[in-house]
């Protein structure tokens, strides 16, 4: 058992520690800069940006039809060029496909220079997990947007969640934050 790993939940789990909460302590930079490409980061650049870094989508997808489930490289294809008509630069991809020895299905990722697509894919139960996670300009809508042109979803389930998000003015979490006394160590 490794000792001194926290979880917290509230509605959804997030993983903690004394390092991320001392992180979380110090004022926020980030790599990506405002237009989300390489060259211009806030260390670097001196630039102080909103505080919002990034947005993320969390799409929960049924009733994908089989031949979509079963089809690891369409998917991967469809988020590489679906980040890349909304604007982001894709640095790498990689996928798997699983049903060798486990049920069929498949994961890919799409490695963005503003974040990441990734997608796990569940073919006998026509599921499918999509993230689109990005930060800067390119906004995740259009990149789901244009996936959504080159493959059938089926059903789907958006969710978005703003990440980093801190009050200006103190670069404190907004007060409905998790306080320390909802962590639980494992």
């Amino acid at each position: 058992m490794r000792s001194g790993l926290q979880f917290l939940y509230f509605p959804r789990l997030v993983f903690s520690s004394p390092l991320f909460r001392s992180i979380a302590n110090e004022p926020f930079h980030t790599g990506c800069s405002s237009t989300g490409r390489h060259g211009e980061d806030s260390l670097t650049s001196g630039r102080v940006y909103e505080l919002e870094k990034g947005r993320h989508l969390l799409i929960d997808c049924y009733n994908v039809p089989e031949d979509v489930c079963l089809n690891d490289q369409l998917i991967l294809e469809a988020m590489a060029r679906g980040a890349t008509k909304a604007g982001a630069t894709v640095i790498s991809q990689v996928r798997y496909h699983f049903g060798h020895n486990s049920p069929p299905g498949f994961t890919a990722m799409v490695l963005l220079d503003e974040s990441h697509c990734s997608a796990h894919c569940y073919a006998d139960q026509g599921m499918m997990a999509l993230d689109v996670f990005t930060c800067g300009s390119t906004d995740p809508r259009v990149v789901l947007q244009h996936i959504r042109e080159m493959v059938d979803l089926g059903d789907v389930y958006i969710r978005q969640e703003p990440r980093f998000i801190r009050d200006p003015a103190t670069q404190q979490l907004p007060a409905d934050s998790p306080t320390e006394d909802m962590l639980v160590t494992v």
